[in-house]
């Protein structure tokens, strides 16, 4: 046990005497090749490109600005005023399947369940819901008002353009 310790620091210390071998301070070499580069002649620079003026270009009989709201969505007039008293109940709580919007849901199927029609809707997720006429969906306030076999109706609460919204009727009919 004592002959192999011997050993080993015997051996450490030829590796150490070897590395620090390495670090001589004779760097007549590397002087001798930075003075040879410093010898070399120098080298014009290419002047700096002159930076040529920007002009606008006018042009004729534009003089109108393209950003007068005016322009862009022009007032309306007092009949094209919405007329429509449809309000949105904001203090209603959200259901979960007016979390997606519409077209990405799908009716998988129907259930009877003590005399009223369920309709079963699957969400892009997988899972599937059970809805029931008078119940949310999709993202623009759809209310259910019939259950078929078929197919589920909703009318939704949409923006009619005028400031106010409109009724308009969607449906999800049943997927393969």
């Amino acid at each position: 046990m004592g002959a192999n310790r011997l050993f080993v620091s015997i051996g450490g210390l030829l590796v150490l005497t070897v590395l620090i071998s390495g670090c001589s301070r004779d760097n007549a070499d590397l002087d001798a090749y930075i003075a040879s580069v410093k010898q070399r002649p120098s080298r014009e620079i290419a002047p700096i490109p002159a930076i040529e003026s920007y002009i606008p270009f006018e042009y004729p009989e534009h003089e109108r600005d393209p950003f007068d709201k005016s322009i862009v969505a022009p007032k309306l007039l007092p009949e094209e005023i919405s007329r429509s008293n449809i309000k949105i109940n904001r203090n209603r709580p959200k259901e979960y399947l007016e979390g997606y919007p519409l077209d990405a849901l799908k009716m998988v199927g129907t259930l009877k369940q003590q005399g009223e029609l369920w309709a079963l809707i699957k969400t892009p997720d997988g899972t599937v819901q059970r809805v029931k006429k008078g119940n949310y969906l999709g993202q623009n306030h759809g209310r259910i008002t019939a259950i078929n076999d078929s197919r589920v109706e909703l009318i939704e609460i949409v923006p009619d353009g005028l400031g106010g919204y409109k009724e308009r009727p969607a449906s999800i009919a049943l997927s393969n």
